[in-house]
């Protein structure tokens, strides 16, 4: 039998725990479930042993660092990944397991729940939360040509493969972000179902930092989009300098071409360090495309040993 994991970050989510994780164990009666505490000070952890969860703490504060712990830590054939807030419904955990799990037909390596197409925006109540979530979507969906359509859902499903090989870096609520970018960047199977949405109950409080989460968010993207296309995010600032720097030095010449003299010396001279930079910014897009491409070769190869390594287990 496959072993399942599902996977609860926790940080003071006293109203609504227990029930997220009784109503897992009733769903998946075979599957472990594993909270895992980030220095709540409420009643979390006695709630969650109580309802009968796997706890183990992450005393380093954020997501990120809880979801890195987690798929270190966890052994699993697929894992499903839950948030403890109850807003998502055990109802759509079997079809997205089976998803991975499948044996008689295609399986895949990350199930995505999609929220906005169903329920999302009539639900949540925070307003500037949906401009946010349609703002990433969009970035993401044009820097990186990615076709999902919920980028920061906290609902999926993941392969063994996916969460072992997966190097994360984010601490914080922008994970849902990178795992995205990672997962089409390396090519693996992705797909997209609708899921059921509910927004938090009564007396239930969001961890999630409108403006400050948003902006962590942003940062992320904008850093990701330098390391996974360097190509591309390079070549535009280099398109940048070499514009100023031929705007600056151009009534140089144009003055020089009429006059055979250049009193605009400092525009010249300016507007050539700017050209340069704007040839060393190219220079340094197109070694590290180089590099990039590297790496994702590298990567397919230490996918290939983790998929011995469990195998052989």
């Amino acid at each position: 039998m496959k072993k399942v994991a599902v996977l609860i970050p926790c940080y003071n989510e006293e109203k609504t725990i227990e029930k997220v994780v009784t109503d897992f164990k009733s769903e998946l009666k075979n599957a472990e479930i594993y909270v895992y505490d980030n220095n709540s000070t409420d009643n979390s952890v006695v709630l969650a042993k109580k309802a009968g969860a796997i706890v183990r703490f992450e005393p380093r504060q954020g997501k990120g660092n809880v979801i890195r712990s987690m798929f270190r830590d966890i052994e699993a054939d697929a894992y499903l990944m839950v948030d403890a807030d109850d807003t998502y419904s055990v109802k759509d955990a079997k079809k997205m397991l089976d998803l991975i799990l499948n044996e008689n037909g295609p399986s895949y390596d990350m199930v995505v729940g999609d929220r906005l197409s169903t329920s999302y925006y009539k639900e949540n109540k925070r307003k500037f939360h949906n401009f946010g979530n349609k703002l990433v979507q969009k970035l993401i969906q044009k820097l990186f040509r990615v076709k999902i359509n919920d980028i920061m859902t906290g609902y999926r499903a993941f392969s063994r493969d996916f969460v072992k090989g997966f190097p994360i870096i984010s601490k914080g609520f922008e994970i849902e972000t990178e795992m995205t970018i990672h997962a089409v960047d390396k090519n693996f199977k992705i797909i997209e179902i609708p899921i059921e949405y509910r927004d938090r109950p009564a007396g239930s409080e969001s961890k999630l930092s409108t403006y400050k989460d948003g902006a962590k968010v942003l940062m992320t993207i904008g850093t990701l989009f330098k390391e996974y296309r360097p190509a591309i995010f390079f070549n535009f600032l280099a398109a940048l300098f070499s514009i100023a720097g031929i705007i600056l030095m151009l009534p140089a010449f144009t003055e020089y071409f009429e006059t055979n003299f250049v009193t605009k010396v400092p525009s010249l001279i300016f507007g050539g360090f700017l050209l340069i930079i704007g040839i060393l910014n190219m220079i340094t897009g197109i070694i590290l495309e180089v590099v990039v491409k590297k790496h994702r070769q590298d990567y397919e190869i230490y996918l290939n040993e983790i998929h011995k390594n469990a195998e052989k287990h």
